[in-house]
């Protein structure tokens, strides 16, 4: 495959450099955290037999706006605190705290895969939501196992704490969503590499027959942790298989683990994704070009992921991921006001959804 170099900067002052590379696989299937504890809700088994209902699906967005389940990026002193050696639990079995973290409290680094090497607020790349100036930039360059060159695609990973605000994560039975937007790239700033390049997921459990071959409770009935999502995928026209360069989004999961192939990318600039869970414990999955609210016809895909019926949200988070030569750059991504709903759930401090957007809309007319 011939190889290309490209420099990068997103309104930061931070170069990337970006070569050709390798794909490997991305992520793996589910793996159980909690050890044999299990919730005060209903025991029953949470796989799934039957198919999706028949039902319209849960729009991202709808209902009211979780208070103070928000970043915005526009503080001044909004900084992360970079920890390093990154956290490398998934490949080495070695958590490295302390993890890094924001220093508002929102984000944190992964304990499965670790920090980003590049947390940084920054300038927005081209005009998106009204009212917003600041995004969040990631990137990694050192995906793995700090200190170690496994020339595979590793990808390293940034948390939203939820449990900051709702400590036990979100029932489906309040039906939470997920929005948030991500600003595409042109071509030639992508990492050259075909494969999955960031990925926007959630954190999720259910009870289920606990499942992994280095878990000692598998085979017993417990709190099943999974991760369905959605991955951008970069398709370069130097591999050999591909005419131009090209970009799709693919859902991870159908109810056999599978992944789904979804709309293709015709458009670069920001787009705007969502997830939802409804109360059935289907994850619906919605995904846009620009910045307007999420709306049915952007609907992709709704599932069982691993047939599992979703029983609660436990956060958010988002991969980066790059061929790990010690040398290749990630794409760089740049997201922006990521925001979490649900409907009904009067144990939480709420405002309207259209109450957010009006004060959004008169605090931009006094910037």
């Amino acid at each position: 495959m011939s190889s290309r170099t490209l420099t990068a900067a997103i309104g930061c002052g931070c170069t990337l450099v970006i070569l050709a590379s390798m794909i490997t696989s991305a992520d793996a299937a589910p793996r159980w955290r909690w050890g044999r504890m299990l919730s005060s809700g209903p025991q029953r088994t949470g796989r799934v037999s039957t198919p999706v209902p028949d039902t319209p699906p849960l729009v991202p967005g709808t209902g009211s706006l979780v208070k103070n389940v928000v970043d915005d990026f526009e503080s001044e002193d909004w900084t992360w605190y970079y920890r390093h050696p990154k956290s490398s639990e998934e490949q080495d079995k070695r958590m490295r705290g302390p993890m890094g973290k924001s220093k508002n409290g929102r984000w944190f680094e992964g304990p499965k895969r670790g920090t980003p090497d590049v947390v940084k607020r920054v300038e927005l790349p081209a005009p998106g939501l009204e009212g917003s100036e600041h995004g969040m930039l990631i990137a990694t360059l050192h995906a793995g196992i700090p200190g170690r060159v496994t020339y595979q695609m590793q990808q390293d990973d940034l948390i939203y704490n939820l449990s900051r605000f709702a400590r036990s994560g979100m029932s489906v039975a309040d039906s939470p969503s997920v929005v948030v937007r991500v600003y595409m790239p042109p071509f030639e700033q992508w990492e050259d590499r075909s494969g999955p390049s960031f990925g926007f997921r959630a954190g999720c459990y259910t009870h289920a027959i606990i499942t992994g071959d280095d878990n000692p409770a598998a085979g017993e009935f417990g709190v099943q942790e999974y991760w369905p999502g959605m991955f951008i995928c970069f398709e370069s026209s130097h591999d050999g298989k591909f005419e131009e360069d090209g970009a799709y989004i693919r859902v991870r999961c159908n109810r056999n683990g599978g992944e789904i192939r979804g709309p293709k990318i015709e458009q670069l600039g920001w787009w705007t994704l969502g997830l939802s869970f409804s109360p059935d414990g289907v994850v619906h999955y919605f995904a846009s070009p620009g910045v307007d609210n999420l709306t049915a016809e952007d609907h992709i895909t709704s599932q069982f992921a691993y047939a599992y019926r979703t029983e609660r949200l436990k956060t958010f988070f988002f991969n980066v991921c790059t061929h790990d030569d010690g040398k290749t750059w990630s794409t760089p991504w740049v997201i922006d006001d990521p925001q979490v709903f649900f409907v009904n759930r009067r144990q939480m401090a709420t405002k309207p959804a259209e109450k957010v957007a009006a004060e959004a809309s008169a605090g931009s007319a006094t910037k």
